[in-house]
């Protein structure tokens, strides 16, 4: 099977699973049936799915996977003790954890093409990755808590696992609880991962985006949580500060020296 027979497959299974889209018209183009593919992942609830779709799937992400470009931590600047500095997409990064910015609901974004990390991280992870995480909600029974964090397995990620961790949302002013809530998240995926005995973690740039934030109050704490904790946990545990946009490179930049 070809990238492009992968690509038509898993569109119309996906399709065949809803009654509304039995009629939608799948575009010629490639970049098109992409997004298209995206968005039916997207919005699709986790549900039983067959073996066969699974295996094309993940052969398909794998591929797309190897066409992004992996980034080892060799391939990431050393900033200063056990601490590092890489802009681009996390997806992309083979690292022990990287750290999803999620929802209190925890199954991943379900807005077609959506521009959070969310989004970004589930598409690229494949369908099994919001399989594993109702599981552990199913079993939760109760929405995930502000500044605590969860741990999944990669799936089609080049990292080994995904911390799952969500942050407060800002609606006006910031507040000290607000604060103290963000270095929560810092802090558990931390512990989480230590826990698991992992050499390397990237954080994304939690709670802001979306969530209100604002990115250099947020880097301050992400940063100082970090030294926080190195100084009182020493170990040989990797951090790598992701960021995406210049504005945030340019904030950890100066914040790190």
């Amino acid at each position: 099977m070809t990238q492009a027979e992968r690509l038509t497959f898993l569109i119309e299974y996906l399709i065949s699973e809803n009654k509304e889209l039995k009629s939608f018209h799948i575009p010629v183009e490639e970049n098109a049936r992409k997004r298209l593919l995206r968005s039916l992942m997207n919005i699709r609830p986790p549900k039983p799915v067959t073996k066969d779709f699974l295996n094309i799937q993940d052969e398909y992400l794998q591929g797309e996977k190897t066409e992004k470009g992996i980034i080892s931590l060799a391939d990431i600047p050393f900033v200063k003790s056990g601490i590092y500095l890489w802009q681009g997409d996390i997806t992309r990064l083979s690292v022990d954890a990287i750290v999803n910015a999620a929802n209190n609901a925890m199954l991943g974004c379900f807005v077609p093409c959506h521009g959070c990390i969310d989004n970004a991280i589930h598409s690229a992870a494949g369908i099994e990755l919001r399989l594993e995480c109702s599981r552990i909600m199913e079993k939760q029974k109760i929405e995930e808590p502000t500044g605590k964090a969860k741990i999944t397995k990669a799936y089609n990620l080049p990292c080994r696992y995904v911390l799952h961790t969500v942050g407060p949302i800002i609606y006006g002013e910031v507040t000290q609880k607000d604060c103290n809530l963000l270095s929560d998240c810092y802090r558990s995926c931390l512990e989480l991962a230590a826990e698991y005995q992992l050499k390397s973690i990237a954080f994304c740039c939690i709670s802001t985006g979306e969530f209100h934030f604002p990115n250099e109050e947020a880097a301050e704490i992400a940063i100082q949580t970090v030294k926080d904790y190195q100084k009182k946990n020493p170990s040989d545990m990797e951090v790598i500060f992701n960021v995406f946009k210049d504005c945030d490179y340019k904030i950890y930049k100066q914040l790190l020296g």
